[in-house]
């Protein structure tokens, strides 16, 4: 089930949720229809565009083995810009759970 669709109203009124990819924009845009199941408005997050790493090394998830890539992280960053949560994993299979990212986002006041 996707994350925005398990948030209650005010949580959609208060969260913004994206996506930040260091590939272009037509191959994010396909790698978001597959996420979405081949449907256009499948995958309906914003994919921001990070292909020069300002992104990726302000937050030191640069891949040095990889092939530019950065290991796969989700952030939950506050109003104020402080990171409330993180989950970084160098194995790109590996995510966190809707679960874990909703108990972390509800923790913040």
């Amino acid at each position: 089930m996707k994350l925005n669709t398990l948030l209650t109203k005010k949580e959609k009124d208060e969260v913004q949720i994206l996506a930040v990819s260091v590939d272009d924009h037509q191959t994010s845009k396909r790698f978001a229809q597959h996420l979405g199941g081949g449907s256009p408005g499948g995958f309906n997050l914003p994919m921001l565009e990070d292909k020069n790493h300002k992104v990726i090394d302000r937050y030191g998830i640069f891949n040095p083995n990889g092939p530019g890539w950065p290991h796969p992280a989700t952030y939950i960053i506050d109003r104020q810009g402080v990171i409330r949560w993180r989950f970084v994993e160098v194995d790109y299979i590996v995510r966190p759970s809707n679960k874990q990212i909703l108990r972390a986002l509800r923790k913040i006041p």
